[in-house]
């Protein structure tokens, strides 16, 4: 019985992903042929694990700390058979490898890294900047390959590229492309790498030895971090480890791979056995974010278009785009981080941005009150909150809030309370306004037939009420000199979750209009464990964070309370969309694809601190798909017209934000169908079982 293959969407490969690998041998003092045949080991393992790159330690096969044994001739024998050891081993193999070897040439020894694909060894790279002071005395050994070019040299048997001009790509995956330094080269002010990333290399490689010292696994940790934010790439990095000479120095083996600022891998340092990280990085989402980042074209065009200096060295990877899984951290909250020091951190500066935001708005304006509805919900909370906390800094009363809850045909009796608590618990001028007589009076004066009795609960049922709540609120903001709190948040805008213009998307400053749905609810858990407020508040927060998400527009008629995710899909599901649409500009199915990994099993991967037990969700790629195209439709064609016309509000998340004057710019009567085909194009065929 014959096997289908697995449907390209399963691949990394068919979604402008690299499986990338750094790996700390365990060295010797001095053995090329020893160091030879561990690179054999790790290079096949890697190969088993699906890797497309392999980077090693500077002077791998060399050996590092052998100070003057590196000018014994037979030391470079060894080292070129080692070299070509591995190239003749490794023939049958995907990955790429990336070793460190001391070479001769043309009277001169240099400190190499050399790729390797399929037993064909791409080019040498010798190193730019030989650190001379305290521990290292490189330039007693080594001469420097800064601003050689166009040469080549006699290695193991082939003649190959030599120079500081080399970048690696493969035939068949565009995307894989790689550009290689070595140690001291990006501890230095212009690190080689920077102009391989303008001339097109999406993955940077450092071979390094870097002995340790305390304090400097952090400093390798900042400088791969700030390269691969910088440079827009992914960062490879790989220091030697055990096996070493001690005479002087101490060897932790740190592995690290970054990828724009990232970090998604570090091995464990000071391990005695051989060890080797492994990550896949998304080299095209580098691709658009150089394409989005005009900065960086600039810097290629200052740096005299480093791509027209570079050669360009290609080899065949022939992928087979098998599912061989997926290596790399994936937030399910994309705009929540899930570790608690990064979580208090971003809720801190999130919270204090719409303070600064309205308090300066509130100065500006000149208003006398702020005026809020309060349905009880969590978006009216958070905003509630907000200006409780602009009217402390302010240092004037929160009496000068003015919060009115606002009943209407479907307002249950629980958040009713909750917001009636709320407002007593913070002190603000609470006050009641019904608008079922005016709701009434109006669906009589347009005919309605629910004024006949009918239920009939249409749009125009549900946005008769919206409207009347923000009508209300803008005459008492009139009558009190105020100012209106807009209180929508980014979802809801991105989905056109609001009733636009007399209804909830207008207001004078939406406090909330940067803040995603799911970032809402942690905002107000952090606002209740860091004592922003008094206990009675706190225990009103923790009641309102227990409600289900409802407009309570629709009347029960003693069914389930309307819920707004039955209607419009999970908030988390779009949230995750949002971010990959917005930030990164993913195609469809490659969201899709990151979706399923992240959502398919809740038992997989880290949630955010606190997250309920009984809310850990997980969703098949059916229903990934359906809610996705759902989003697709909602957003790409049927409520940019609302966003066209938001209000005023603070950026708060890099995630992105969606006010026409900031991030998005986007037509009004534009199709979804684009981003629909493309979806349907590269999801695999329905079971039909």
């Amino acid at each position: 019985m014959s096997m289908t293959a697995p449907h390209r969407f399963y691949s990394i490969h068919a979604h402008d992903m690299v499986r990338v690998a750094a790996c700390t041998p365990r060295a010797t003092v001095g053995d090329p042929a020893a160091n030879a045949d561990a690179a054999i080991r790790l290079a096949r393992q890697a190969a088993e694990n699906g890797a497309d790159l392999l980077v090693f330690p500077e002077l791998s096969l060399s050996s590092y700390a052998i100070d003057d044994l590196h000018m014994q001739a037979a030391h470079h024998s060894a080292t070129e058979a080692a070299l070509a050891k591995v190239a003749r081993e490794t023939a049958e193999l995907r990955t790429v490898l990336v070793v460190g070897a001391a070479l001769a040439r043309n009277g001169r020894l240099y400190n190499c890294a050399v790729p390797i694909a399929r037993g064909r060894i791409l080019g040498v790279v010798p190193k730019s900047f030989l650190p001379n002071y305290r521990e290292f005395y490189e330039k007693r050994w080594f001469a420097s390959g800064a601003g050689l070019a166009g040469l080549e040299m006699s290695v193991a048997g082939q003649t190959v590229a030599f120079g500081a001009d080399l970048l690696f790509g493969a035939n068949d995956l565009s995307h894989f492309t790689f550009h290689v330094e070595i140690c001291e080269d990006f501890w230095s002010p212009t690190p080689p790498s920077t102009r391989g990333a303008l001339a097109g290399a999406l993955i940077c490689c450092n071979l390094s030895a870097s002995p340790i010292l305390i304090g400097k696994a952090r400093d390798r940790a900042m400088l791969a971090a700030a390269q691969s934010s910088r440079a827009i790439c992914a960062y490879v990095f790989s220091a030697s480890g055990p096996g070493e000479s001690t005479t002087d120095l101490a060897w932790d083996g740190q592995s690290l791979i970054h990828e724009n600022g990232d970090l998604l891998a570090e091995s464990q340092r000071f391990r005695c056995e051989a060890d080797t990280i492994i990550a896949d990085v998304d080299t095209g989402r580098l691709r658009i974010e150089r394409m989005r980042n005009g900065t960086f074209n600039d810097a290629a065009r200052l740096a005299g278009d480093p791509e027209l200096s570079f050669r360009q060295i290609a080899f065949d990877h022939l992928p087979d785009f098998a599912d061989i899984g997926l290596k790399r951290p994936l937030r399910r909250f994309p705009f929540v981080p899930n570790t608690p020091e990064r979580l208090n951190e971003d809720c801190y500066e999130a919270f204090n941005i719409q303070v600064e935001g309205l308090m300066t708005r509130v100065e500006a304006a000149r208003v006398d009150t702020l005026v809020l509805g309060i349905s009880g919900g969590l978006d009216s909370t958070h905003a509630l909150i907000v200006s409780a906390a602009v009217m402390d800094r302010l240092k004037r009363p929160r009496t000068d809030i003015l919060g009115f809850t606002m009943p209407g045909f479907a307002t249950s009796e629980e958040t009713k309370t909750n917001a009636w608590a709320l407002m007593t618990a913070l002190g603000v001028t609470a006050a009641e306004l019904d608008i079922r007589p005016a709701a009434n009076q109006m669906l009589t004066d347009i005919g309605h037939p629910y004024a006949q009795g009918e239920r009939l609960y249409d749009v125009t049922f549900e946005n008769v009420q919206a409207g009347l709540r923000t009508d209300y609120l803008f005459r008492l903001a009139n009558q009190h000199n105020g100012l209106v709190v807009g209180t929508g948040d980014l979802s809801e805008i991105a989905l056109g979750w609001c009733t636009y213009g007399v209804g909830d998307q207008m207001s004078h400053y939406a406090v909330n209009a940067g803040v995603p749905k799911t970032l809402i609810q942690y905002l107000i858990r952090w606002a209740m464990t860091t004592d922003q407020f008094d206990d009675a508040t706190d225990r009103v927060l923790g009641a309102i964070l227990a409600t289900e998400i409802s407009p309570e527009l629709v009347p029960a008629d003693g069914g389930p309370m309307q819920s707004t995710q039955d209607r419009v899909g999970p908030y988390e599901l779009h949230d995750f969309f949002l971010h990959h649409v917005v930030r990164l500009g993913l195609a469809p199915s490659k969201i899709a694809f990151l979706a399923w990994h992240a959502w398919r099993d809740a038992a997989d991967g880290r949630w955010p601190r606190g997250f309920p037990e009984a809310a850990r969700h997980s969703y098949d790629l059916a229903t990934i798909a359906k809610w996705l195209e759902n989003f697709l439709f909602r957003f790409f064609q049927i409520s940019q017209f609302k966003r066209s016309a938001s209000p005023n509000g603070p950026k708060v998340s890099g995630g992105g934000a969606l006010s026409p004057r900031g991030d998005w710019r986007a037509p009004s009567d534009g199709t979804a169908r684009v981003w629909i085909d493309e979806l349907k194009a590269g999801l695999p065929p329905t079971d039909p079982a």
